[in-house]
């Protein structure tokens, strides 16, 4: 495993910005800055092709002036529906540069998820890969005017390839007033209840965001990110690809992840860094090993949450140097880390963060109770948040943006405990405790407990209506593949690790069990199903003789 001294051989973050000039906080300028060092240095690698930094930024332009001529002004949106390529960065950089806007849909959305958000957003044009051209051209076709639509690879029947749109693009003139403080982007969260709600990003968040990452992951100026998360997503975006142009680096871009091609990938284009989710890092720590490729030049994996499994087999087996955590919303990226450098704290979301500038004011953080009190180290509150990187609020929704602050604190809806160290754990979503006999109980602690056992594949605790007020805990459970499993094997092992109150009276067994895009359980949509209690064993029901 290595040691801190390896790590601390690395630039430091402030060192990485200070290669480069100044910039204005507009994504031009951010961009800009960092070509000068060497415009031929590789930017981008996807699939066969290498963008340099020049070449990249003579594709933006270009696609800006297409997208110009197509009539695309201040304020207007662009919907990207495909899986991860280079040509959502293209898109990201070109509307910023007309101070338009992209808005990022998951490629795997229905036509009805995808109806609602493209109509919200109140898109002008989607950009589409194959597998996703039918779904929304059906979802845009309800709205007026017309949309147009265009194919990020090549033409499909007769949609046009993006390559064609570029095919003599006239020389217009583009704007010269763009602004920091321009919307760039509105990423729509998978929320807990009702719909999706279109968080708004300015160009200055963005780049700010690339910035204090680089303090989060110490991204070098000549590594190379490996992006596997979706582009619909804030972490690919906002700490990916924002970061990997802070550092003046370079970006591997994989379509999608793929855990069984993970490590071959990696390994063939040099990756030196990862951002990954706990459900990817999961996975990959119990693939079979004759994937792993162990000649591979990963340093660093940033993910959230860390477990201890994913940690010791990241560190001791696969040879990362470094697998550091911490915390941040789409509305508030970049909020806490866990140092990279000195001792860490497993499980932890760290200590709020800072930006590799220290005279640049970072994050402030408050645990309050339910009146908006601050609450002693140790107990549990929520945690309310002020950074540079927080949204400009929800797109047409001035309710939830309103509801959303309290005197210029953002209330994440979160329960935290801040420890006497200064470190921050992360105890559930609000709406994820389950009120029973007078206790709050995490759900994500009895997901944590039951996932362990050996023949769970997948789990969700939610509260159901007790008998007599408050709420009993059901959940809901995958079990793996093969795997012999019973409910009272299930009680057994939870009365091992947890107190009495926490034991779920309610076990259900399902086939499969609803995600967010991002891969968690969608509790409010388990919540819904009534058909999970009544196929529950209740485990407190007088057992047959």
């Amino acid at each position: 495993m290595a040691s801190d001294l390896e790590i601390a051989d690395l630039k430091q973050p402030i060192e990485v910005l200070s290669l480069y000039p100044k910039h204005n906080f507009t994504m031009q300028s951010f961009y800009e800055t960092r070509i000068n060092r060497d415009p031929t240095r590789p930017f981008i690698v996807f699939r066969n092709k290498t963008w340099t930094w020049a070449a990249f930024r003579d594709r933006i332009l270009q696609t800006a002036r297409m997208l110009a001529a197509k009539g695309i002004r201040k304020g207007d949106r662009v919907g990207v529906m495909a899986t991860n390529s280079d040509g959502h960065i293209l898109l990201l950089f070109a509307l910023a540069r007309l101070r338009a806007i992209l808005v990022p849909v998951n490629p795997e959305f229905g036509v009805d998820e995808a109806r609602y958000v493209l109509n919200h957003a109140g898109v002008s044009a989607v950009a589409c890969s194959e597998e996703t051209l039918n779904i929304a051209t059906e979802a845009c076709n309800v709205i007026k005017p017309a949309l147009w639509f265009f194919m990020l690879g090549d033409r499909s029947d007769n949609v046009p390839g993006l390559d064609e749109l570029l095919t003599g693009v006239p020389d217009i003139p583009l704007p010269d007033d763009v602004s920091s403080d321009d919307t760039c982007v509105i990423v729509y969260t998978s929320g807990t209840t009702g719909f999706p709600k279109g968080v708004m990003h300015s160009q200055r968040t963005f780049c700010l965001s690339g910035e204090r990452h680089l303090e989060r992951g110490y991204l070098q100026d000549d590594g190379r990110q490996f992006c596997v998360l979706p582009m619909f997503h804030i972490n690919a975006l906002f700490y990916s690809v924002a970061s990997t142009v802070a550092a003046g680096a370079s970006m591997v871009i994989a379509p999608r992840f793929s855990a069984s091609e993970f490590w071959k990938l990696a390994t063939e284009t040099g990756a030196t860094q990862v951002n990954l989710i706990m459900a990817a890092s999961t996975i990959l720590a119990r693939r079979p090993r004759s994937e792993f490729v162990p000649n591979h030049r990963l340093q660093i994996v940033v993910g959230a949450p860390v477990t201890k499994e994913g940690a010791a087999v990241f560190m001791e087996e696969f040879g990362v140097k470094k697998m550091v955590e911490g915390f941040g919303m789409t509305e508030v990226p970049g909020a806490f880390g866990v140092p990279v450098i000195g001792p860490q704290t497993m499980g932890s979301m760290g200590k709020p963060g800072l930006h590799p500038d220290r005279s640049m004011k970072w994050t402030e953080a408050r645990v309050v109770d339910d009146e908006g009190r601050n609450v002693p180290d140790e107990q549990e509150g929520e945690l309310w948040i002020r950074i540079p990187t927080i949204m400009q609020g929800y797109y047409k929704d001035v309710e939830q943006t309103t509801a959303a602050f309290q005197d210029g604190w953002f209330k994440t809806g979160d329960l935290v405990r801040r420890g006497a160290d200064g470190n921050y754990a992360f105890v559930a979503r609000k709406k994820d405790i389950i009120r029973r006999r007078g206790e709050n109980i995490a759900g994500l602690e009895i997901d944590r407990i039951i996932a362990a056992h050996p023949a769970v594949s997948e789990v969700g605790a939610i509260g159901v209506k007790a008998d007599i007020g408050e709420e009993e805990v059901l959940v809901a459970i995958v079990p793996k593949p093969g795997a012999s499993l019973t409910p009272e094997e299930i009680k057994i092992w939870c009365s091992e690790r947890l107190v009495a109150f926490k034991v779920p009276r309610y076990v259900t067994f399902v086939d499969s069990l609803p995600h967010t895009p991002t891969h968690k359980v969608a509790k409010h949509i388990l919540k819904k199903d009534s058909t999970l209690l009544e196929r529950a064993v209740d485990l407190h029901a007088p057992q047959k003789a």
